[in-house]
């Protein structure tokens, strides 16, 4: 779902002076929430589980609606497939697009609990996974996808939280009032810089902005009937949020080269791809609009 950190920033130029800024340090945070022996539950971990479980909450309140595109037996099953789309494909697409090094340690791919994983590469396994979901129920594919997509932003809330906590994916140097001083930004012996906190700007707008957007076309207008559209919206809307708030945020390190060449971040170049889709579905959604007889719920609907 998330890169992990980004590591040991370069030298930088531009704001340095902390004063009257927040340090992360003081703030208490730690990315563990409890150890029991050899145990250890991380923010990180919870944060994947919180997110698929209020998804799925919200998920029974949106199919409890007329048109339904499944049922609630439906739900309980699509959350096995979607878990592991979320997993394989965060992992394989964060290796890929992020990591392609760790190839070379085959291995070190399994580690998941060293962090990395890829939003990009999650939103794809979890595509193919409703996809094979709906083919062995016999339902309509693409409808299934507009409901999910309504309840991804809870999943995108919970692991930008976590990632501030675990101090990593930090932004670029700044002196707005709101800026926060992180640890290990830069080598040892200089002076640490304020930075944005992209993590808050990301869950703001990956997770709150683009949850009441999904809200107010499902529950205010007709979009759910026009297959595609709030998916199309979903991608559109979480593209253009990613894409703006990579501007504040540091590459990472190992494709700061990549940034550079490009004058884009990966991040960035993933989701021209994904507003691209977004605005096809969205623009095409009302012709695929077709009488509804739902597989949940007491009304069809035209």
């Amino acid at each position: 779902m998330f890169a992990s950190a980004a590591g040991i920033a370069p030298a930088v130029a531009g704001p340095v002076a902390t004063a009257g800024h927040v340090r992360f340090a003081d703030l208490g945070l730690h990315p563990d929430v409890f150890s029991i022996g050899a145990f250890t539950l991380r923010w990180y971990s919870l944060a994947y589980i919180a997110g698929i479980v209020v998804g799925w909450w919200y998920l029974l309140k949106l199919l409890a609606q007329p048109g339904a595109p499944m049922a609630r037996r439906h739900a309980d099953d699509l959350v096995f497939y979607a878990t592991l789309g979320i997993i394989l494909g965060g992992r394989i697409g964060y290796v890929l697009f992020y990591a392609p090094r760790m190839l070379l340690e085959p291995l070190s791919v399994f580690r998941l609990w060293d962090g990395g994983m890829s939003f990009h590469g999650g939103v794809i396994g979890t595509s193919l996974g409703l996809i094979w979901f709906a083919r062995v129920h016999k339902l309509d594919w693409l409808r299934i996808h507009d409901y999910v997509a309504c309840a991804v932003p809870f999943g995108l809330f919970f692991g930008r939280l976590a990632n501030f906590v675990n101090g990593e994916l930090w932004g670029k140097p700044s002196d707005v009032p709101w800026a926060i001083v992180f640890d290990r930004t830069v080598p040892v012996g200089m002076a640490e810089p304020a930075r944005h906190p992209s993590q808050l700007y990301e869950a703001g707008l990956e997770g709150i902005a683009l949850f009441a957007l999904l809200a107010f076309f499902f529950w205010r207008t007709r979009a759910r009937y026009n297959p595609g559209m709030l998916v199309g919206i979903f991608l559109a809307g979480y593209g253009v949020a990613r894409f703006t708030v990579e501007f504040f945020r540091e590459p990472d390190q190992q494709l700061r080269e990549f940034a550079a060449a490009t004058g884009l971040h990966m991040g960035q170049w993933l989701c021209v791809p994904m507003i691209a889709g977004g605005a096809f579905l969205i623009a095409t959604a009302k012709a695929r609009r077709r009488r509804v007889e739902p597989i949940a719920g007491t009304q069809s609907v035209a």
